[in-house]
């Protein structure tokens, strides 16, 4: 009896099919076991974590077809003469050009084969294999009408190879010398030290090795400059070209069309693309002998998953390099502090003290840029003085958002020739429609939120556009006046459209759908597709945009060496938010978008504006001075028992009435306290229940209870024995996130 015949029933075997066979994909067995681990590790239902694993494109089959190629079913030793029948004239003339392709040319699409051969049509062809010389064989497939697209937008120049420094060649050599083996490296260098050379070197000792290599990158728009470098190095994306589908770089994100989506996943299981490139769920890519996996910018928010499973691509790229017993790197300008934490240990002893808990990650450092390029110098500027400035002298622009040092330094900069980049991470127009009469106070509010609606221009829209919620995405018109007393309402605050508008007032003419303009504003407002950030970030590179405005999308990881100039609008944006994370934040933003300056041969510069210039994390980052930061921020999460100094899940109730909610959270928190007790979990704190800073979206209530444990496998013991009394589960009504990275 075959195995589970006993299931059966009386049902005849024949009738039963193959699941695999069915849906013509399947999961190697190192991901099945990943996701067994995440399941349990995120606390999340198992059959969720499998369906995000494989996409649902490649699920439902979109893009798959059944081709018939030929192949070479004679002796080729055989010339057309010794060929009997004798073969006619045209084809003996294929047979003996068939006679000079090498073995890996077939088996090959018959009209492609004709083409290459310099054939007018496949009769030739056709004859040869009815004369039993070729043979049709058949390959499931997968086609997108988008192939031809996707070359186009990641195409590039070719770049020379360059010569590596100590450093890079050090790391290189360190991270090699553990192929074969788990490890994880932390890549620590400056913006423009040459990461990226790193990566594609190990890769290269990787795929010398036979083995196959996984990139992440966080953001949609790194993809095509990141992929660029690896198609250059290692082979076309997927490219159709005489010899039918070849080429060893596969790439993996959301913008991909669904057929586009499945074609590169079929690639990589297949094998044809020994490199996949991708944002945070190509961490699942079905890539056989890993041999490593590189991670960059991997401090990066939007590695985190915000719905089920919670998931953090870095660390299941971590755990996935362990299942495949290959290295893991780790690359960032500015480290999460839990890396930090694991590749230089956290500071036990007083301040000035070098006791630290042992290293569990080999920490490589690049402290110089690559090339002719400098650091770029940072000047802060306190918005509240040059706005007294202002207002004494009579000049400026009231309210303006771009102060006249960085007005000043954007003009020389253009006239100079150069390119400049301009970040605000808030979009829209205002963020606030308020009455105008301050004894009112009425503010323009989100129904099914508790937030407030931003405005967000529209010129063929009544009163010039409209209000937006950015948690529910609800929209109305804009109010003609308080609905409370009735008079005109203010607009309050501002995003990247008003910035826009205001840099019109100084002479830049806005980029246009069908071109023209010198800037351009790249934010999820004006982008509506992965290949308009594409073609954005395509034409600043040809140096048709001259100024790039935008939220954190232009902030890391693209390299444009004719950036001279960058400036911050409001650092302090994500400064004051409720989250003990908003420093480090705003450390890695400020930083990570100086490091767009000056990796040419001029000098580039940066103006930070802010409110706040004494504040440390503003203060350091001007400075490059990451490693003061972290070490003064590490002594404060290690006082307060925060990560990486101790380990957090965060548990959220939600509930269309405020008192179920919280009865749930309070339940929750109550069971969290008694299983830590009982079971004798020291330094466990449970906090709350307390409303979410954003207490309600799309209707629904929210509370909070937070956890934190001294170590992964304490929080985990917890988690695991209230998720096995079934009090702890992960549905519509209770959010469970480990390891959270926003607390909002």
């Amino acid at each position: 009896m075959a195995v589970g015949e006993e299931l059966l029933e009386g049902l005849a075997a024949k009738k039963v099919k193959s699941v695999a066979a069915r849906s013509g994909a399947r999961l190697p067995e190192g991901l099945v076991e990943l996701a067994l681990w995440m399941s349990e590790y995120y606390v999340c239902p198992l059959g969720m974590v499998l369906a995000t694993m494989m996409p649902s494109a490649v699920k439902r089959g979109v893009g798959r077809r059944t081709e018939t190629l030929v192949d070479v079913a004679g002796d080729v030793g055989l010339a057309a003469s010794e060929v009997e029948p004798r073969l006619p004239g045209a084809t003996a003339a294929a047979w003996e050009a068939v006679r000079g392709l090498e073995a890996s040319a077939f088996p090959a699409e018959p009209r492609a084969l004709a083409l290459r051969l310099g054939l007018a049509n496949v009769g030739p062809i056709n004859r040869l294999v009815e004369r039993g010389l070729l043979k049709q064989v058949t390959r499931d497939t997968v086609r997108s009408r988008s192939e031809a697209a996707s070359l186009e937008l990641l195409g590039g120049t070719t770049v020379a190879r360059p010569a590596l420094t100590a450093a890079q060649a050090a790391a290189v050599e360190g991270v090699s010398a553990t192929l074969g083996s788990f490890a994880v490296h932390c890549v620590f260098g400056i913006t423009g030290s040459g990461k990226t050379e790193v990566y594609l070197r190990v890769i290269e000792h990787a795929l010398a090795a036979g083995r196959s290599a996984l990139v992440l990158v966080p953001e949609i728009a790194l993809t095509p400059q990141t992929a660029g470098r690896f198609v250059e190095r290692f082979g076309d994306v997927g490219a159709v070209g005489k010899e039918g589908v070849r080429g060893g770089v596969a790439v993996l994100h959301s913008g991909l069309s669904a057929g586009e989506r499945h074609r590169q996943w079929a690639m990589a299981a297949s094998g044809r693309a020994r490199v996949v490139v991708g944002a945070r769920s190509a961490v699942f890519a079905p890539v056989a002998d890993l041999g490593v996996i590189v991670v960059d910018e991997e401090h990066d928010a939007s590695f985190k998953q915000d719905q089920l499973p919670r998931y953090h691509g870095r660390d299941v790229a971590i755990k996935r390099g362990q299942v495949e017993g290959c290295p893991v790197v780790l690359g960032s300008a500015t480290p999460s502090l839990e890396t930090w934490a694991n590749a230089v240990g956290l500071p036990t002893g007083e301040q000035g003290s070098e006791q630290r808990t042992p290293a569990r990650y080999r920490l490589w450092r690049l402290a110089e840029r690559v090339g002719r390029g400098t650091m770029p110098a940072v000047r802060v500027v306190d918005m509240a003085h040059e706005r007294r400035e202002a207002a004494l002298t009579g000049s400026g622009r009231p309210g303006a958002m771009i102060g006249p040092t960085l007005s000043g330094a954007l003009g020389e900069t253009l006239s100079e020739g150069g390119q400049a980049i301009l970040l605000l991470n808030r979009r829209g127009y205002a963020t606030h429609i308020a009455c105008s009469s301050a004894a009112c106070g009425w503010t323009l509010m989100c129904h099914s939120c508790d937030a407030a609606l931003v405005l967000h221009r529209h010129e063929n829209l009544p009163r010039g556009g409209v209000v937006r919620c950015h948690h529910c995405l609800g929209e109305e018109l804009v109010p003609a006046a308080c609905p409370v007393c009735g008079r005109p309402p203010v607009r309050l605050g501002t995003g990247t459209q008003r910035v826009e508008e205001e840099l019109a007032g100084l002479g830049l003419e806005p980029a246009g759908e069908g071109g023209g303009g010198t800037l351009l504003r790249v934010d999820s407002d004006s982008m509506d597709s992965a290949r308009d950030y594409f073609e954005a970030l395509s034409r600043f590179s040809r140096g048709v945009i001259r100024v790039l405005l935008g939220t954190q999308m232009v902030a890391k990881g693209l390299d444009f060496p004719n950036v001279r100039l960058v400036g911050v609008l409001s650092a302090d944006t994500a400064l004051h938010i409720p989250d003990f994370r908003a420093g480090e934040r705003t450390f890695q933003l400020i930083c990570q978008v100086a490091g767009r300056a000056g990796r040419g041969e001029h000098a580039g510069r940066v103006v930070v504006q802010t409110m706040s210039p004494h504040e440390p994390a503003i203060v350091l980052a001007s400075r490059h001075d990451f490693e003061s930061f972290a070490e003064a921020e590490l002594r404060v999460r290690m006082g307060s028992g925060l990560p990486p100094a101790a380990r957090m899940a965060r548990i959220v109730t939600r509930d269309e009435q405020h008192e179920r909610a919280w009865a749930h959270a309070e339940g929750l928190a109550g069971e969290l306290d008694r299983a830590a007790g009982e079971q004798r979990l020291g330094g466990v704190r449970v906090m709350g229940p307390m409303d979410c800073a954003v207490a309600r979206i799309a209707g629904q209530h929210r509370v909070a209870v937070e956890v934190v444990a001294p170590s992964a496998g304490v929080l985990h013991r917890l988690l695991a024995s209230v998720r096995a009394a079934r009090l702890l589960k992960s549905d519509a009504h209770t959010a469970v996130d480990v390891d959270p990275v926003s607390l909002m």
